[in-house]
C-alpha cells in the first residue's frame, strides 16, 4: 500500500483502478449502488475469478461490502478512495491536454498511470496550472479536493425523443481512442451546440446538424453522448 498526504494510507494501484471503475459503473446505474462481478470484469477486461480475488481483498480492507445475489457496493471509505483516484485521473487528463498539448483521445491511459501515483499536492499544482478546471476533456466532472462529486444533469443523446431539438454536448462516455477521434472529426465534443433533426424508429440512426454540416450517427454511439438543452 502506498501513502498519500498526511500519512493517509492509499489503496494499491490495482485496487484504486477497481474502486474507480466500480464507482463509474454505479454512477451510471442511477439509484442502484450494487455492482456485479461480471459488470466489473467486463469493464476491467479480466476474468470473473480475477475480479473476485481483488474484490475479496477490497472487502478485507474495508473498501467494499458484498451481498450474495446483489453484488458489491462501495463503503464510504471505498467511495472516497474512488473519488480521489478519479480526481487525480481527470486532473491529469486536463493537464495533458491544456498544458502539454495532447489530444483528448491520447490521454486516458497516460492519466491512469499518472493519477495512481501522484500525491494530492501534485494534483493540486496540476489543477492550478490547468486553470482550475471543473471537467475533464471528455466533459466528466472533476471531484473536489474534499472528495465530493459535482452533480451534472444531462441525458444520453439516444434518449432525446422530441425533434428537432437544440442541444449542447455535455460529456462523452467513452475511452476508446478511435471513437473519440471520430467524434472530434464530427465536432461532437463537450460544449458543442448540435441540433438533432430526426431519428429513425427502432433504435435507428440519428440525423444531426453541427454548424453548417449534417451528420448521421448510430444509436449505440449516441448512447455514449450526453447532452443538455441548448
Amino acid at each position: 500500500m502506498s501513502k498519500g498526504n498526511a500519512g493517509s494510507v492509499r489503496a494499491s494501484i490495482i485496487q484504486q483502478e477497481y474502486l474507480a471503475e466500480a464507482y463509474r459503473i454505479a454512477h451510471y446505474q442511477g439509484d442502484n449502488p450494487y455492482i456485479t462481478t461480471s459488470a466489473l470484469a467486463e469493464r476491467m477486461n479480466v476474468s470473473a475469478p480475477a475480479v473476485a480475488a481483488v474484490v475479496e481483498r477490497l472487502k478485507r480492507a474495508g473498501f467494499v461490502e458484498h451481498e450474495p445475489y446483489r453484488g458489491m457496493r462501495l463503503t464510504p471509505k471505498g467511495e472516497r478512495e474512488a473519488l480521489m483516484n478519479i480526481r487525480r485521473h481527470r486532473l491529469a487528463e486536463v493537464f495533458l491536454v491544456k498544458v502539454m498539448g495532447f489530444a483528448w483521445h491520447e490521454v486516458h491511459d497516460e492519466a491512469d498511470a499518472i493519477g495512481a501515483v501522484i500525491s494530492e499536492s501534485v494534483a493540486a499544482r496540476m489543477e492550478r496550472m490547468a486553470g482550475f478546471p471543473k471537467r475533464c476533456p471528455h466533459g466528466e466532472p472533476i471531484p473536489t479536493a474534499e472528495g465530493e462529486m459535482p452533480t451534472i444533469q444531462d441525458t444520453p443523446l439516444s434518449e432525446i425523443d422530441e425533434v428537432p431539438a437544440d442541444l449542447i454536448v455535455s460529456r462523452v462516455n467513452s475511452h476508446d481512442p478511435e471513437v473519440l477521434k471520430y467524434l472530434a472529426s464530427l465536432q461532437i465534443v463537450p460544449e458543442q451546440t448540435i441540433t438533432m433533426l430526426s431519428r429513425a424508429p427502432f433504435n435507428g440512426p440519428l440525423r444531426l446538424r453541427i454548424g453548417k454540416q449534417e451528420q448521421v450517427i448510430g444509436y449505440e454511439l449516441a448512447r455514449g453522448i450526453r447532452v443538455t438543452p441548448a
